[in-house]
């Protein structure tokens, strides 16, 4: 289960950020989540209350913005949005299609307080 590495790496990005900012305590963590990224949201969520019990995160929320995949299509030449695993073109069915967008997992805003 990856989803704990990811979430020790996005902790200590937010405690990162968190220092350069003079903030001790993180509010709100949003990411960007791709369908395509691997992550399972329902597994980061649970990793992410595991592991923010105790530090700079204890308080925070994961907010997760879900990414559909965007796709473009190399033989109509149009662009396809899908919120399922699929890289094949809805308006022609080719799969000769580039991904533009939803396989990234992004850090977006943190909310930080100085307390």
């Amino acid at each position: 289960m990856h989803e704990y590495s990811i979430v020790t790496a996005l902790i200590e990005e937010c405690e990162k950020f968190a220092a350069q900012n003079d903030a001790n305590k993180v509010t709100r963590v949003d990411i960007k989540l791709g369908i395509l990224s691997g992550v399972e949201p329902a597994l980061l969520e649970t990793a992410f209350e595991t592991f923010k019990l105790e530090g700079i995160c204890s308080e925070a929320t994961l907010n997760m913005n879900i990414q559909p995949l965007v796709l473009s299509c190399f033989v109509c030449h149009k662009e396809t949005v899908h919120k399922e695993r699929s890289i094949i073109c809805s308006h022609c069915q080719s799969n000769d299609t580039r991904v533009l967008d939803g396989e990234d997992m992004l850090l977006m805003q943190l909310e930080l307080e100085q307390v």
